[in-house]
């Protein structure tokens, strides 16, 4: 699990970007809380520097939209989903667990 802020310091309507491989970035969405990749499917752009609308993050390049809770493009150009990610909240401190890391825990259980 990496630690991202506390969850005063991510007030509703904003975003923070983590400087993991790749990036990911963090959604505060009226008060609920989505990770996705940070780089636009379509092109390569930060979706922490687009603009939140609800659900959906517009891409600050060539205004591709996604949607935070399932990753996917709601309109072209973006083609492709960008990868979501657990988001935890703990003693007042916001938490992502990778997608990467859930695949390789349950592989894990599983041998």
């Amino acid at each position: 699990m990496i630690p991202v802020c506390r969850l005063a310091d991510l007030p509703a309507g904003e975003s923070v970007r983590l400087d993991t491989t790749p990036p990911v970035a963090v959604f505060n969405a009226d008060g609920e809380l989505f990770a996705i990749d940070d780089t636009c499917s379509h092109q390569d752009a930060s979706l922490s520097e687009g603009w939140l609308e609800g659900c959906l993050v517009e891409c600050p390049l060539h205004a591709a939209s996604f949607d935070l809770r399932t990753g996917r493009p709601t309109c072209l150009p973006a083609r492709k989903p960008v990868r979501t990610h657990e988001v935890y909240v703990a003693d007042g401190m916001i938490h992502v667990r990778l997608a990467a890391d859930v695949a390789a825990a349950e592989e894990g259980s599983a041998a």
